[in-house]
């Protein structure tokens, strides 16, 4: 007798509502981060680009701290070391998440996103390497335009009011998820300062302590943010960059629920930082990082220097090239597939939209060129790339935006009385409800 053929995993496929419904909170909150932290590049390029420039240069490399912990920084340092602790703090628990309970959890499912974000890390690099090769120049930025911002690209869709399915924005979450693990591992291994082995060892074991707190159930905020910032201050002097300090405990913290919990550690650590960082860290580093000079000159060196147009290539045809082809590959020729009602046109125009690099390659930039100058057109190249990637997705995403509105207003007149669509009423054999009256539903 035949054994029934396996099948396949989807995804991108229906999403239970409970888990839709936290996806579309989450999908908001990123949309109104990326709109203040839109706003924010914005000012930090006008400023930096009017008489009162020097203002701002003053106010950003002015320094305070405590010198005797080794904590005296400038003002951009701070938003970029420590700020953006919080950042990655979210991005470690949204990643753990995703690993327990999300749609990382089976190999099956995780094949897509894993392989369309791996890919697209790696053909930005090589197309770096490429030009900055074939120009003779620099190759030490070749992780700058490996890294997608997602605030940046979702507060993109936000402005273009497209109506594109959920499915299609939590596949864009869950690759910039495993995008920002990638791109921690490399600030971790490759742009280390020298080690303080002492220092480091105490912050090994101030990340042993939080797991006890954790495994042992210890309640109160207080234990967790305090030991939280001695780990980072012990990890900062240790030489390792601070950031990582905050995925690490974001990957420690619990995110699945014991017994009667309204909910675990992990979300509401998340639920409380999560405005933290969209609203006030990300738009403070934008503020301090992104005003650079777009002077006629500095444009033109960004076409005419190796390493920026290695940036601006990267993010541009890098990204489209890798995530598209990698999607493909992995629909391929693993079980995962796309939604069959969903169009590869789709998925072309979210490849071009992860090109949006701003974050993340900015300060991957500042790290991989210490020289201000060199920075300064590495930054330029950042935002030029980016600006091009959401020019071009625009013009993509526009042409679905029809298709798109149309069926969404078909659905909306599928609701039914109690808020939850038709189609999540029935399974695949279309006699029960599907994902109503679960923990966390409506």
């Amino acid at each position: 007798m035949c054994a029934a053929p396996r099948e396949r995993s989807v995804f991108l496929g229906l999403l239970p509502w409970p888990e839709r419904v936290q996806v579309a909170r989450a999908l908001r909150t990123e949309t109104v981060g990326g709109l203040v932290l839109l706003a924010a590049a914005v000012v930090a390029l006008v400023w930096a680009n009017t008489p009162w420039s020097g203002a701002y240069e003053q106010i950003r490399d002015f320094h305070f701290g405590i010198p005797a912990l080794g904590l005296d920084l400038s003002v951009e340092h701070w938003t970029a070391d420590g700020l953006l602790a919080v950042f990655f703090l979210v991005a470690g628990i949204e990643l753990k998440r995703e690993l327990v309970v999300g749609e990382l959890r089976t190999p099956a499912a995780a094949a897509l996103p894993v392989v369309a974000a791996a890919c697209g890390m790696a053909v930005p690099a090589a197309l770096y390497l490429a030009t900055t090769g074939l120009g003779g120049g620099s190759g030490a930025g070749w992780a700058v335009p490996m890294a997608t911002d997602i605030a940046f690209a979702l507060a993109v869709l936000a402005v273009l009011s497209t109506h594109l399915p959920s499915a299609l924005r939590a596949f864009l979450l869950t690759l910039a998820v495993v995008d920002d693990l990638g791109a921690i591992l490399v600030i971790a291994i490759f742009f280390t300062a020298d080690l303080n082995l002492l220092a480091l060892a105490g912050a090994l074991v101030g990340l042993v302590v939080f797991y006890l707190l954790q495994r042992y159930r210890v309640r109160g905020w207080w234990w967790y943010v305090s030991l939280g910032v001695v780990i980072w201050a012990l990890m900062y002097n240790g030489g390792v960059h601070a950031t990582v300090a905050g995925v690490a405990m974001g990957l420690i913290l619990r995110v699945s629920r014991d017994g009667d919990e309204e909910a675990s550690p992990g979300e509401r650590a998340e639920h409380l930082l999560r405005p933290v960082s969209a609203g006030v860290a990300v738009p403070l580093f934008a503020l301090f990082a992104a005003g650079v000079s777009v002077s006629p000159p500095v444009l033109g060196e960004v076409f005419t220097r190796p390493e920026p147009l290695g940036v601006v290539l990267g993010l541009v045809v890098g990204k489209t090239v890798g995530i598209f082809a990698g999607t493909y590959l992995a629909a391929r020729f693993t079980r995962a597939r796309l939604n069959p009602d969903l169009g590869w046109a789709d998925v072309l125009a979210l490849a071009v939209l992860a090109g949006i690099g701003f974050t993340v390659a900015l300060l991957i930039g500042e790290l991989a060129f210490p020289d201000p100058a060199d920075a300064e057109h590495i930054k330029a190249a950042v935002l030029l790339g980016s600006l091009l990637a959401a020019a071009v997705a625009a013009l993509l995403v526009k042409r679905r935006n029809t298709i798109y509105r149309r069926l969404w207003e078909e659905e909306m007149r599928d609701e039914d009385a109690d808020g939850i669509p038709d189609i999540y009423h029935r399974t695949t054999t279309g006699h029960s409800r599907a994902g109503a009256g679960t923990e966390g539903g409506p």
